[in-house]
């Protein structure tokens, strides 16, 4: 499932040509950079106040938590890391474009 999972990011990505070794190194580069992007555009949302309390949830390591607190304080918290990452997406494929 693995290997099926990474072909289809290296598909999506336009990396798929690459070795694989190649391909697993940019798709880790990549999903550091989409998960900052989508947490970045999930805080934005937040009130000032409430980052704080993200940031301590955040560090706890508590999903439930967190998933609570999200759909509370930023109801459409998905479809924003979502936008997020596409944009991401894109920037990348631009990027790798000759």
């Amino acid at each position: 499932m693995q290997d099926e999972l990474t072909a289809l990011i290296a598909k999506d990505l336009g990396i798929s040509e690459l070795p694989a070794g190649e391909q697993q190194t940019l798709i880790a580069q990549f999903g550091e950079v989409a998960l900052k992007a989508a947490t970045m555009a999930v805080v934005a949302k937040l009130p000032e106040g409430k980052r704080e309390e993200f940031a301590k949830l955040a560090e706890a390591g508590d999903p439930s938590a967190l998933q609570a607190f999200l759909a509370r304080e930023v109801p459409d918290h998905e479809a924003l890391a979502k936008a997020a990452v596409a944009e991401e997406v894109a920037r990348f494929k631009a990027f790798q474009a000759p």
